[in-house]
């Protein structure tokens, strides 16, 4: 079903359009004004939010409702303005079936193409007068550090329970229910500032006071629901003077948020521990990025999916990723969704490409979905 009305040649121009457009984190201004525009030509009105004041970026998420003819409640179907670095003068050319870049950029299929696949499927159904069920979109910005647009996106605007996020990498029919808490934290550690050859026991050595504690701070692999790791570390001004500052930022990742909150508080009372034993201070801050979930595999928007990947002859794989989107933004607000994998290989990388019979899957997987009478 739907095969015949893809039209190859709009997906991948669509495709390779909205790759062009440079969107890097906070600056997706100009991806935002053409989508709103898309939107609009395809009858359905985009409300942009205030996340770009909030967040000290160009534009805010954009939103839109479509009004279903067949039972089912609404869906939401979601995916991100926002790219990486190196994400600027971007060029897609087709190559051998797959998009690529042309230049020394990541290609922008993280997540331009999840969006080329919602605004096509909606324009398939819309001008083949194709029954559908009401259809919600929300394609947020800022994604890429932290899912930072969608957790300031006021969800009182939403009618629907369950949604799709088209985010993931991973053949056609893969889809995410789990992924874990994120929590960032910075450490900043004073010392006392002396000369390293006339007087050096009159400093007290930041260097040290961390190394102490990091000694004492188990980092990789905890256990097999969480991570710690500390990733940069600046400290001293010259090689003559005792260091007096060392500042240092990491992450903790957990399938559990009680196991990540237990790392922070282990990780402050080592820094703690090490300033008092050398006479120096330290302050550790931490913010949660990302809220763990879990979506049980026997849920309807599971089950549907599976359903409609059957019909399609798509094998399916349920799978839980270590990494994070907008749905733990979704999930905090009690909208029910799964990340679906959406033709894009490679991701935050310049060899990043779509293989264009994959993002015509990714298609008839959507058009079913916004379909769907389950």
């Amino acid at each position: 079903m739907f095969d015949d009305l893809i039209d190859e040649k709009k997906l991948t121009d669509l495709f390779c359009e909205l790759t062009s457009i440079d969107s890097v984190s906070l600056n997706e201004r100009q991806f935002a004004d053409i989508l709103k525009d898309k939107l609009t030509k395809l009858g359905i009105e985009a409300y942009e939010d205030n996340a770009g004041e909030i967040l000290g970026g160009t534009a805010g998420n954009l939103y839109g409702y479509l009004e279903g003819n067949i039972n089912g409640s609404p869906l939401l179907f979601s995916a991100h303005m926002d790219t990486v670095e190196p994400g600027t003068d971007k060029r897609a050319i087709i190559k051998s079936g797959r998009i690529v870049s042309e230049s020394d950029t990541v290609l922008g299929a993280d997540d331009a193409g999840g969006i080329v696949v919602i605004l096509e499927a909606v324009r398939i159904l819309k001008e083949n007068k194709i029954p559908h069920r009401s259809i919600e979109v929300l394609f947020p910005v800022a994604e890429e550090i932290y899912a930072k647009g969608s957790s300031v996106f006021d969800y009182t605007k939403l009618r629907s329970k369950e949604g799709y996020v088209l985010d993931l990498t991973g053949k056609i029919g893969t889809a995410s229910l789990r992924e874990p808490t994120l929590i960032s934290f910075s450490v900043e550690i004073e010392g006392k500032s002396a000369h390293a050859g006339f007087a050096p026991e009159e400093g007290i050595n930041a260097i040290t006071i961390f190394a102490d504690a990091v000694h004492e701070i188990k980092q990789g692999r905890i256990d097999e629901e969480t991570t710690v790791n500390i990733g940069t570390v600046n400290g001293g001004t010259v090689t003559n003077a005792i260091p007096q500052k060392v500042v240092a930022k990491g992450e903790i990742r957990s399938y559990v948020h009680e196991k990540a909150l237990l790392q922070i508080e282990i990780i402050k009372n080592k820094f703690k521990a090490a300033a008092l034993k050398y006479g120096g201070k330290t302050e550790v801050k931490e913010e949660i990025n990302l809220v763990a979930y879990k979506v049980d595999s026997d849920e309807k928007v599971v089950k549907r999916f599976e359903k409609v990947c059957e019909g399609l002859n798509i094998s399916t794989k349920l799978v839980e990723t270590f990494g994070g989107s907008d749905n733990n933004s979704f999930l905090r607000n009690k909208i029910k969704g799964i990340v679906l994998s959406s033709a894009m290989e490679e991701v935050h990388t310049v060899n990043e490409y779509c293989d264009i019979e994959e993002l015509k899957k990714s298609l008839l997987v959507v058009l079913n979905l916004m379909t769907s009478n389950i």
